[in-house]
């Protein structure tokens, strides 16, 4: 029975996503993906529960143990992003069904949706090095044909960005596992965690490079950050909401799983060196988030800034850091997506993005305000949203050991992204809109699209209400990450 709750995050989008494809000129189609999302945020929520009633879990697939065969390994870190990417699913599926126009639906967009859902769960809950780069592959196949779906010049140019320094990314990763193989002898996160402590540390140090590099480019750090901005603002909202919460962030899990389970040897190098990273990309993505007048483009660029809190934890490399950077990863996950699809809202109404043309949302739109002004003070980190116990949480694990500069640049970059956030605001929804547009804005909106963001709006509210439940659950992830004895003895067994 455990072996099949550990498949069902992936046998559930990838049969769904079939049956999708061949349906996707039915309206069944449509039904059957939402059913499918429902389906995985339910057995996400179960597995939560199983992981932390019975403990780290794994199972072989093909029946062939590890670590020579294929294994999934659920901890409390994998189990959290399975949840929340479950989540995130849910409410762009449902946003999709009218923020999606037909012509895509019937190239097989919501077909794609799961089969990228399907890498995405795939890629948390691996237990091998090279099955990760399989199923980022996946991933990227799949992104690359929802960015480019509809065949716009616009959308074309910006998924041949994402997808050239994407692959460029994956040969990097691919000639790390490699190496890392020709080392070991073995691809198995738990096996390598054992296997390391006896090989040569400057030949650890050349493969953690590599790894490095490649997850820098596909996670968006400085200063790989460049194709992000120039592809997440082409595709539809929906596209663009799913692609801010996920693909990035998966390049996270995928850095704080390698940079704790295996190369953990120097933390003055590689964790220091992160730390770095983790600076200069809070600070270049708030400031080219402050350039920008359009609204998909500062987005973005407050994708890349955040992502720099997340490594800020891992390079922090304590049990209260690494807490906090899964604490923000799963916040930032629902506030980015929620301000995307909010931004979706307000196209529908006023037909731009550009905050020049905007305006009077607020006067005649207030629930949309009130959608949009949850994320974006919980993005800045005001209390008692919960931007604000992820930045807390990371303040306090720098102090506790005496990283004042990345402190500092953490609370300046939280004032600079209030101030962005405030120019939406007053540009967006409290900027008077002129008589001619107004009517603009009593048009409809689809129900299910603002049901979609407000799921995503309001999850924000109770993570900073339950922060304390939260942080128990990111330490408990965080304790398995910085002592994988547990990890280990899931997957191996009596292996070893």
């Amino acid at each position: 029975m455990k072996d099949l709750w550990l498949t069902l995050p992936l046998l559930i989008p990838l049969l769904s996503g079939l049956l999708c494809f061949f349906l996707r000129r039915s309206p069944f189609g449509e039904k059957l993906a939402v059913a499918s999302a429902l389906a995985q945020l339910g057995v996400a929520v179960y597995l939560i529960a199983y992981v932390q009633k019975e403990g780290i879990q794994s199972t072989a697939l093909g029946n062939w143990p590890g670590p020579f065969g294929i294994v999934l390994v659920l901890d409390t870190f994998a189990a959290l992003m399975v949840f929340t990417a479950a989540l995130v699913g849910l409410a762009v599926t449902l946003y999709s069904l009218r923020g999606i126009d037909p012509g895509r639906k019937a190239l097989g967009y919501f077909a794609f949706l799961q089969i990228m859902l399907f890498g995405v769960q795939g890629a948390f809950l691996t237990g091998d090095v090279f099955n990760l780069y399989v199923w980022l592959e996946v991933m990227l196949l799949s992104s690359f044909v929802l960015l480019t779906l509809g065949g716009e010049r616009v959308q074309l140019l910006g998924g041949l960005k994402y997808f050239a320094l994407n692959f460029l990314s994956s040969l990097f990763y691919l000639m790390a596992v490699g190496l890392l193989y020709g080392l070991t002898g073995s691809l198995n996160l738990a096996d390598l965690h054992l296997r390391l402590a006896h090989v040569d540390p400057a030949q650890v140090s050349l493969v953690a490079g590599f790894f490095l590099l490649a997850l820098s480019i596909k996670a968006a750090l400085f200063p790989l950050f460049f194709w992000l901005p120039a592809s997440y603002h082409t595709p539809p909202l929906p596209v663009a909401a799913f692609f801010a919460a996920l693909p990035t962030k998966v390049a996270v899990y995928a850095l704080f799983r390698l940079f704790t389970v295996l190369f953990h040897q120097e933390p003055e190098l590689w964790h220091r060196l992160i730390l770095w990273i983790a600076g200069f990309t809070m600070v270049t993505g708030v400031l080219g988030a402050l350039a920008q007048m359009e609204v998909r483009r500062l987005l973005s660029f407050h994708i890349i800034s955040q992502i720099g809190y997340m490594v800020m934890g891992l390079g922090l490399f304590t049990p209260v850091g690494i807490a906090g950077g899964i604490f923000y990863i799963v916040h930032h996950i629902f506030v980015k997506a929620a301000l995307f699809l909010v931004a979706g809202l307000a196209q529908r109404l006023l037909g731009s993005f550009h905050l020049e043309e905007l305006g009077g949302l607020y006067r005649y739109r207030p629930f949309f305000a009130l959608l949009f002004i949850i994320p974006a003070l919980s993005l800045a980190g005001l209390p008692p949203f919960s931007g604000f116990f992820a930045k807390l949480f990371l303040v306090v694990g720098g102090l506790e050991i005496g990283e004042y500069a990345i402190v500092g640049v953490a609370l300046l970059v939280g004032l600079f992204t209030l101030m962005s956030m405030m120019k939406i605001w007053r540009e967006a929804f409290w900027k008077p809109l002129p008589e001619e547009r107004v009517r603009l804005l009593e048009g409809p909106v689809p129900l299910t699209m603002v049901l979609g963001t407000a799921l995503l709006s309001f999850v924000t509210v109770f993570i900073g209400l339950g922060a304390g439940y939260g942080f128990a659950l990111a330490e408990q992830a965080a304790r398995e990450l910085l002592d994988p004895s547990a990890y280990v003895a899931a997957v191996l067994g009596g292996a070893r």
